[in-house]
C-alpha cells in the first residue's frame, strides 16, 4: 500500500498534461475538490471529506497482528524499486546526537544510522508487537552494536512529552507513521516531536501527489485503501502544511519522490 498502490497509475499519467486543481479542504479533513471547469470535476461529490484513522488503541492490538509480517509491506524488492529504500538512508544519515525515532515498526531504519554521530537511540512505537520484531533485527545490526539504545512503548500522539521531557533529544525522526495517526493525530504528533526536540525533525511520509490524476486518486480512494491492505494509512495528507502549522517547527528542505507520492522533510525546531 503506502507509496506503492498509486505508483501504478504513474506511467499513464506522467504523459497527462496538468490537470488544474483548485484546494477547497478545510486543513484537517484533506477534503479536496477538483476543478469544475476540468474533466475531473463531475467526480467532486465523490471525494471523501476526510479518511478514516485508526485509534491508537486499534493501532497497538492491530499493528500486534501484523508485525511478523510487516516487513513484506514496507520492505523488500517493493521498497527498493520505488526508491524507498534510498529516501530512508538520505534522511537516517543525517540523525546526530541523542536520537529519537517514533513509529519504529519492526526496524526498517535501524541498519542505516551512522554509529558515529549517534550519542543515544531511543525507539518508540505503540504496538508491542513491532517494537519486538525491531528489537529481534537489533541485535544482528554492527552499526549499532556501541550504541546505548533503548525502546518504550507509547503513542506518539500524546505522550512522547510526557514520558521524556522537552527538548531531550538533538534529533527526531518518523518514517511513514503520520499516515497511520490520521490527520488530527499526525498534527498531534508533530507537536509533540517539536517539543521533544531541541534542534530536528526529519520526515519521510505518504503524500498527496503533485500529479494532478494521482492526487485525484488517491482522495477518492483514501478510505478504501486504509482499510483494504493499507493497515490504516490516510495516503494523501497534506504534511507540508501540517507541519507549517506546527509551533516552533521550520521546514529547511522538502525532498519529493514518486510524483509526490512520498517526500522527505528536514525540519528545523526554532528554540
Amino acid at each position: 500500500m503506502k507509496a506503492q498502490l498509486a505508483l501504478s497509475l504513474l506511467a499513464s499519467t506522467d504523459s497527462l498534461s496538468t490537470i488544474p486543481i483548485t484546494s477547497c479542504r478545510t486543513f484537517l479533513t484533506n477534503k479536496y475538490c477538483p476543478d469544475r471547469r476540468g474533466f475531473l470535476g463531475w467526480t467532486a461529490s465523490l471525494i471523501p471529506t476526510c479518511a478514516n484513522a485508526l485509534t491508537p488503541e486499534e493501532a497497538s492490538r492491530q499493528y500486534d497482528t501484523y508485525a511478523p509480517s510487516y516487513d513484506d509491506l514496507d520492505g523488500g524488492k517493493v521498497s527498493v524499486a520505488l526508491g524507498i529504500e534510498d529516501a530512508r538512508r538520505k534522511l537516517i544519515s543525517k540523525a546526530k546526537g541523542d536520537v529519537l525515532e517514533i513509529g519504529v515498526g519492526t526496524g526498517l531504519n535501524l541498519d542505516k544510522y551512522l554509529d558515529s554521530q549517534l550519542t543515544s537511540l531511543t525507539l518508540v512505537d505503540i504496538s508491542e508487537g513491532m517494537l519486538k520484531e525491531a528489537l529481534s533485527r537489533l541485535e544482528s545490526l554492527p552499526n549499532l552494536k556501541k550504541v546505548p539504545v533503548k525502546w518504550v512503548q507509547a503513542d506518539a500522539t500524546s505522550q512522547l512529552v510526557d514520558f521524556f521531557g522537552k527538548k531531550s533529544f538533538d534529533t527526531v525522526i518518523d518514517s511513514f507513521s503520520l499516515c497511520v495517526m490520521g490527520n488530527t493525530g499526525a498534527v498531534r504528533s508533530l507537536q509533540q516531536m517539536a517539543d521533544v526536540s531541541r534542534n530536528e525533525v526529519l520526515l519521510l511520509e505518504n503524500s498527496r501527489s503533485s500529479n494532478a490524476f494521482l492526487g485525484w486518486y488517491q482522495d477518492i480512494t483514501a478510505d478504501a485503501a486504509a482499510m483494504a491492505g493499507g493497515k490504516g494509512c490516510v495516503y494523501n495528507q497534506d504534511v507540508a502544511a501540517m507541519i507549517q502549522s506546527t509551533t516552533n517547527l521550520q521546514i529547511l528542505e522538502e525532498t519529493s519522490y514518486a510524483a509526490g507520492l512520498y517526500r522527505s522533510f528536514v525540519c528545523k525546531v526554532m528554540n
